[in-house]
């Protein structure tokens, strides 16, 4: 699939955020000029349904990977850093979601990610919730979904991770099954994370995403404790019985007080936890009033969320020490958005909905933009 773009970056000159935007702004879109071929090609697959497109954009990679093309379109960009004790070849990342069952990690691979992380896996396969799921809102490059982690199972992609050649680092991100009452829901977890203990580099915990009942209620301070209790003593086992200590990662909404995130940073910090991924989708439909599809259950992500996902993540690197590590994602469209995050405290970066928009290319703008930013 010869999928192409370039995304010019800009200078990012905004001091930092204040602690936490009571209400959030819409964020201005930043200028991407995409090359004609990728434009072509969003064309003809936002002419299809998104699930549909999804679909037929992934097995076109595959297949382009399989041919040697998308090594030869998408040059890949070496800014090596280290981070959990892991070495990024650099710090751009697929998040969560793309490859929910770890079907194409070779494909995307070598469209120049550092990292990719692959997920939400449940322990049994589910269907998710009923189409149509996903949205889009094209006029703020943005998306709404309310899948439901639909996935093939944690057996399914354990089988799949284990044959994969991507030489970055790869995360695997798991949640619960959605009929798996609240009481049993750290079951699932346990479930999950026993079987990709060996084949994750780090495992990210998810409990922010909105589209699974009663999910994020587990990021209260009670039952996240609890959690991530029996996760860091189940880890000790895993790591005296594999001899390898995989970094865990807790993944949270944007829709969070000052006091969630005081709470759920005491938390982290008392469970050692190596990780925060800021954020996940949110619930607020305030960036996107009046445009078709707002009013759609799910989660928003892409450019809207882009300053409400920073306030966030300002705000836990404002009280999380420094060895704990944060990943920037929701809203970068472009170079500069990724260098922002990078300046608001985020070790590394991540995206989904840019990158439907926006093309491959935007993992080397976004590493050029960060190494530019950090140049004295």
């Amino acid at each position: 699939m010869p999928i192409y773009f370039v995304c010019k970056a800009r200078s990012v000159t905004d001091p930092a955020l204040p602690m936490l935007a009571r209400t959030p702004t819409a964020s201005p879109l930043r200028k991407c000029d995409n090359e004609p071929m990728y434009t072509l090609l969003r064309q003809a697959l936002f002419a299809a349904d998104p699930e549909t497109a999804h679909s037929l954009a992934l097995e076109g990679l595959r297949l382009s990977h399989g041919l040697g093309a998308s090594q030869w379109l998408c040059k890949a960009v070496h800014q090596p850093r280290t981070v959990m004790g892991l070495q990024f070849p650099n710090p751009v990342g697929l998040a969560a979601g793309m490859d929910k069952n770890g079907d194409y990690v070779d494909a995307l691979g070598s469209l120049g990610f550092g990292f990719i992380e692959v997920g939400t896996v449940t322990p049994r396969a589910q269907a998710g919730n009923p189409k149509p799921r996903v949205f889009r809102l094209e006029k703020a490059n943005a998306m709404i979904n309310r899948l439901g982690f639909n996935n093939k199972g944690v057996d399914h992609l354990v089988a799949q991770v284990r044959k994969r050649k991507f030489g970055g680092v790869l995360g695997i991100n798991i949640g619960k099954n959605s009929a798996t009452t609240q009481d049993k829901a750290v079951d699932d977890y346990l479930y999950c994370f026993d079987r990709v203990y060996r084949h994750a580099d780090y495992i990210t915990i998810n409990i922010s995403s909105p589209n699974t009942k009663g999910l994020r209620d587990l990021q209260g301070a009670a039952q996240l404790d609890k959690l991530l209790g029996a996760l860091s003593d189940k880890r000790n086992e895993l790591t005296e019985t594999h001899m390898k200590h995989t970094p865990m990662v807790v993944k949270v909404a944007p829709d969070l007080d000052e006091q969630q995130i005081s709470e759920i940073s005491q938390v982290i910090v008392r469970h050692q936890i190596e990780g925060l991924i800021a954020t996940n989708t949110t619930l607020s439909r305030e960036t996107v009033k009046g445009l078709r599809h707002a009013d759609e259950t799910g989660g928003l992500s892409g450019a809207p969320v882009r300053n409400q996902a920073n306030h966030v993540l300002a705000a836990f690197r404002n009280v999380l020490p420094p060895e704990v590590a944060l990943i920037g994602t929701g809203g970068i469209s472009c170079g500069a958005d990724a260098a922002e995050k990078i300046q608001l405290g985020a070790d590394l970066v991540q995206f989904y909905t840019g990158f439907v928009y926006q093309g491959p290319d935007l993992v080397s703008d976004c590493v050029s933009a960060i190494t530019a930013r950090a140049r004295p």
